[in-house]
């Protein structure tokens, strides 16, 4: 595996720590500031570009991500992950949904574990995750963070051409 380098930027939610290896994002997570004091950063094209996104998402004229990514994870949370990424921006499915669409009607709590250790937030968008009856259900983040990202969504999801 390649080593990774990192990155710390702020955002509305707090700081965020952003890692790649050279060739792809392998984490994006909220960290506390103490954090950004302490671990040496190294900029690299491949981040500064994590970086612009994610400050586009941000201010609401970025809708889809577009960076090489590299979660590390078992194959079964890697399909959730990908699964994850063709919900469309400013929209939600349930965990029910996922576990379908991975071939494992029955892994609605799997696809719940799977989300709770996804190193890439807010790339790998795990928020747009609720439950069946509707409610926000969990995000490891902080319901808070996910409630701030679906109300992002809501409000520039009619701007997508």
């Amino acid at each position: 595996m390649q080593p990774e380098t990192f990155v710390y930027m702020p955002s509305p939610l707090g700081p965020l720590a952003v890692a790649a290896t050279d060739t792809c994002l392998t984490r994006v997570a909220f960290c506390p500031a103490a954090w950004t004091r302490q671990l040496p950063e190294r900029d690299t094209p491949l981040l500064r570009k994590a970086r612009q996104e994610l400050e586009a998402y941000f201010a609401g004229t970025l809708y889809a991500f577009a960076l090489p990514l590299d979660p590390a994870g078992t194959d079964f949370q890697r399909r959730v992950w990908r699964q994850l990424i063709r919900v469309p921006y400013g929209r939600t499915c349930s965990y029910r949904d996922i576990a379908r669409a991975v071939g494992n009607p029955r892994a609605c709590r799997a696809v719940g574990g799977a989300n709770h250790v996804n190193p890439i937030a807010i790339v790998i968008p795990c928020h747009r995750v609720i439950a069946a009856d509707g409610g926000w259900g969990g995000y490891g983040a902080g319901i808070q963070r996910k409630i701030f990202l679906l109300e992002l969504e809501k409000a520039h999801r009619d701007n997508i051409r």
